[in-house]
């Protein structure tokens, strides 16, 4: 297969077909509050930093969004605990305040189930760094959400993030991804993702009767639920894994 990959600013046609693109993602991550307001409005904002795949015969076959941002500045010190939900934030408030960027944030690489396991996630992974700095950006940063660590959700995520292979290699095969790219394990993101819900939400998102109190394991989720039905609501709060990128 022969793989195009172009930014949404120099085919705009192909958003409808990446919106219509089929996704692994839990419905759950979809009604995370900060990603609902902010996610779809990417491209329209920032084009240049959203990448659209296409296979032999045009078809949509992969995407990678990224963000340009402030990190050096006033206020903010490092790389934030709020990982995902905050740089969404920080990026959308940076562009309404004519903020200058000086780095760019991963945010989502999504393949089509279909491809999954051809090495599409390392390919488009390589094109965020190389897009970032084609535009002059000496980092490129990413809250990785480790693949395996749904398979480990009581397991705290910097022992999780802290597992190698005999050859030194992270166990995680997202996270081997980065490093393999080039990537270093910079720290956790322990509130990165958080998505609050009535009981009644979590069970339509979950199929899961969310009934007891205290933590409830999730298909799909890195680390348990909380659940309080004496209140009537669950959260998920989802830390991350901040890799950077030196694109220098």
């Amino acid at each position: 297969m022969t793989l195009k990959i172009t930014t949404a600013a120099q085919r705009p046609e192909l958003l409808e077909p990446l919106w219509a693109m089929p996704d692994t993602w839990p419905e759950y991550v979809q009604n995370d509050p900060i990603g609902w307001a902010h996610f779809a409005r990417i491209p329209a904002v920032f084009p240049d930093f959203v990448l659209i795949a296409t296979d032999d015969v045009g078809e949509v076959v992969a995407r990678a969004f990224s963000v340009p941002f402030a990190l050096n500045v006033s206020g903010r010190h490092g790389l934030p605990a709020a990982g995902w939900d905050q740089i969404l934030l920080w990026a959308f408030s940076d562009h309404r305040k004519s903020v200058r960027p000086d780095t760019v944030s991963a945010i989502d690489i999504t393949v089509r189930p279909d491809h999954l396991g051809r090495g599409l996630s390392a390919t488009m992974l390589a094109a965020l760094r190389d897009n970032a700095g084609a535009a002059g950006f000496a980092e490129l940063v990413a809250p990785v959400r480790p693949t395996g660590k749904s398979a480990h959700p009581r397991l705290p995520m910097a022992e999780y993030a802290a597992l190698t292979r005999p050859d030194g290699l992270p166990v995680d095969p997202w996270l081997r991804t980065h490093v393999r790219a080039g990537g270093v394990i910079d720290s956790i993101a322990p509130t990165s993702m958080t998505v609050p819900g009535t009981l009644a939400q979590w069970r339509t998102w979950t199929g899961l009767p969310f009934d007891t109190q205290g933590p409830v394991d999730v298909p799909g989720a890195l680390t348990p639920v909380h659940c309080e039905p004496d209140h009537d609501y669950a959260v998920s709060v989802e830390p991350n894994v901040w890799v950077r990128h030196s694109l220098v």
